[in-house]
């Protein structure tokens, strides 16, 4: 039997978020949205490449909790999550915040993942919980294929991994001394985990074919529930990219969903993929993150947007499965948001 999609019964809202980027990021399409920049070096300060990220996440949630207004007391839980084996960015960057840490990998889908269970727990009850994630183009270049100095040549269909990181406070506890009234808050009103799938795909530099069938497998049960792409006004994948969007887009017409009109894709969105030469696109556990907070959900609080079904997409492998012949399984997870006047 397929599992259902779980709807809170109480209202979880976004009470804030914050996006750091590097510079690459800032010359995008989006620059000027984000909160926080490097645009001198993307080492934030830190003297290696994995310490420049654990900095970025430690400097968004900081960034989110103030513009909340939320102290570190305050908050129940934090999610957090990254590409370096471990999760050693998180570890190590919000290890000064003394709120109870809970440590994900759901590779680029961990944005969608983390704030998936952090809806979950502040369905629980009278909670706030902070979901945070991020990635780094060097610390991931080192982890995953070659140092930077090596300099080898990439694929057209591979993807560049954002430097970047996302930081989000959810709560279903009474917040109206920090919500103003009549104004949009974010609302998750909807959640559906993603299986496992794994259609085959071995070649490391075309992540985007990896992960779209994960995409399309979550949301044809989605839209199999009574649901249809032109009920929403986006929806918005993880960073498939050029290359897994247009998959995904055929992989769902193949099936009568159409949802081309309303389809965008954090990894096309970050970058001016043909100007900057960004191959595919972006990716990256950062990717979708930052563009959430700075694009997406600061249009839903704007009331551009009302109805958004985000789906972060992520490829589950590591160097050494594929090292070792393995193929590359991939996830979608779907959160759908809403803009609510509270």
């Amino acid at each position: 039997m397929a599992h259902k999609i779980i709807k809170p019964e109480m209202k979880i809202k976004i009470l804030s978020s914050a996006s750091v980027v590097g510079r690459e990021e800032d010359r995008g399409p989006l620059g000027g949205s984000f909160d926080i920049t490097d645009t001198k070096d993307d080492r934030f300060g830190m003297e290696t490449w994995e310490k420049s990220e654990s900095e970025m996440q430690r400097l968004a949630l900081g960034c989110a909790m103030n513009k909340c207004g939320m102290s570190e007391d305050k908050i129940d839980a934090m999610l957090a999550g990254d590409l370096l084996n471990q999760c050693v960015g998180s570890n190590y960057g919000l290890s000064e915040y003394r709120i109870p840490y809970f440590g994900l990998y759901g590779a680029c889908s961990t944005a969608a993942e983390s704030i998936m269970l952090a809806s979950i727990m502040c369905m629980s009850g009278h909670m706030r919980c902070a979901a945070v994630t991020s990635s780094h183009f060097c610390s991931a270049e080192r982890q995953f294929r070659y140092p930077l100095e090596y300099g080898g040549q990439r694929a057209p269909t591979s993807q560049w991994t954002v430097t970047g990181s996302g930081a989000f406070i959810l709560s279903s506890e009474d917040d109206s001394n920090i919500i103003s009234g009549g104004e949009y808050v974010p609302c998750v009103t909807e959640l559906l985990p993603g299986y496992v799938v794994d259609h085959g795909i071995s070649d490391i530099n075309n992540m985007g074919a990896a992960m779209a069938p994960a995409a399309a497998d979550t949301l044809l049960r989605y839209f199999k529930e009574g649901h249809s792409p032109s009920e929403f006004d986006m929806i918005i994948t993880g960073d498939l990219g050029r290359e897994g969007s247009s998959i995904l887009i055929d992989l769902l017409d193949a099936e009568g969903y159409d949802i081309s009109a309303v389809h965008a894709d954090c990894g096309k969105m970050i970058y001016n993929i043909d100007l900057e030469d960004k191959h595919a696109g972006g990716s990256g556990c950062g990717c979708s993150a930052v563009v959430m907070s700075a694009h997406i959900l600061r249009n839903i609080k704007e009331g551009i947007l009302s109805d958004v079904l985000f789906v972060g997409t992520g490829a589950l492998m590591s160097p050494l499965t594929l090292n070792q012949g393995s193929t590359i399984p991939g996830i979608g997870h779907l959160v759908r948001i809403r803009g609510d006047k509270i």
